[in-house]
């Protein structure tokens, strides 16, 4: 991706998130050639929008210092987009200053660059098609568990995004059906045993009115002290509640596994986000878990990876959000 006389041209990608927001100038090939981080919410006028524009403006600005010409700008944010039209979904409790507001036209506008705009996660999955463990696949589906419980699908080359935008919405998918209540409004959903609130509200429940329990002393007596990571980590040192928790998130995210696997039959699934790295040693459970819910061959022939998420990653989906959609502006009876 060269411009005329020789300068580098490159991508924006910012992942927008409820503690942090990140902004790198990404090459064609995936590689974060300048990037910068801001806390969401610093405590500065306006907002993170706001944010986001000075963010941009300083990425930016480092990029023309070392001769790269930014052609684009894709940014994912947690929560769902009406990508047509650019504009941020209604319900964005981490950044609910977005919520309702047509990002892409306003970023725009306020930068100067063609935008684009996506729920993070299918971002994340697009970048992962791209740039990671999915390269070279026609199929792939992300399953991001974090503070709650993302995904997204590649299939034949193209994110799915469904009807309304809520395609790949997994994390909501049901895996039991006399479970309790879920923040979405559902029952028994996934997102309730295996993302990192889910585990940590699991286990909070389990030793309410126990003020001995081992997984209440080691959190200091502090219910609200207790986190997915102890819980892993307990379980791990033969902690039983923890060790309840910890497979009963494993027996969910085999269940998930199962439905993905016999309804959409994908090269590669790659399990990633915030939790991803406490699962990285429970993978062999994981799978036998899928094992009672997929067909075998099915199974057999999908590759599941499970990949530690951080800024950079999440940097590259936003970066193949807008490698993505040029694409497909500039292709052959695009509107």
């Amino acid at each position: 991706m060269n411009a005329p006389g020789g300068v580098a041209r490159a991508v924006l990608g910012v992942d927008v998130g409820g503690t942090a927001i990140a902004a790198g100038v990404v090459s064609a090939a995936g590689e974060i050639l300048a990037e910068a981080g801001v806390p969401t919410h610093g405590g500065r006028s306006g907002g993170a929008v706001e944010t986001i524009v000075r963010l941009i403006e300083t990425v930016r600005a480092e990029a023309a210092r070392r001769g790269l010409d930014v052609e684009s700008l894709g940014v994912g944010v947690p929560g769902p987009v009406d990508t047509a039209a650019g504009r941020v979904g209604e319900h964005v409790p981490h950044v609910p200053e977005l919520a309702g507001r047509a990002l892409a036209a306003e970023l725009a506008a306020r930068v100067g660059l063609p935008a684009f705009v996506d729920n993070d996660v299918n971002a994340l999955a697009l970048g992962e098609w791209m740039f990671g463990v999915g390269r070279g696949a026609r199929s792939l589906v992300v399953l991001a568990p974090g503070t709650g419980f993302g995904a997204g699908i590649v299939l034949d080359g193209r994110l799915v995004r469904g009807a309304a935008g809520f395609g790949g919405e997994l994390g909501h998918t049901p895996v039991k059906f006399d479970g309790p209540a879920c923040w979405c409004g559902g029952r028994g959903c996934l997102a309730l045993y295996a993302s990192g609130r889910g585990i940590a509200e699991a286990a909070r429940a389990r030793v309410a009115g126990h003020a001995d329990a081992p997984l209440l002393r080691a959190a200091g007596g502090d219910p609200q002290a207790i986190t997915a990571p102890l819980v892993f980590r307990r379980a791990a040192e033969g902690d039983p509640v923890a060790g309840a928790v910890v497979d009963e998130a494993c027996r969910a995210l085999g269940a998930i596994l199962g439905t993905v696997v016999n309804g959409l039959n994908p090269e590669v699934v790659v399990i990633t986000g915030g939790v991803a790295a406490s699962l990285a040693a429970l993978e062999a459970r994981i799978l036998q878990a899928a094992g009672e819910y997929a067909f075998a061959r099915a199974l057999a022939t999908t590759r599941v990876a499970i990949v530690p998420g951080d800024k950079r990653t999440s940097m590259r989906g936003a970066a193949a959000l807008a490698l993505s959609e040029l694409g497909r502006d500039a292709a052959p009876g695009s509107s």
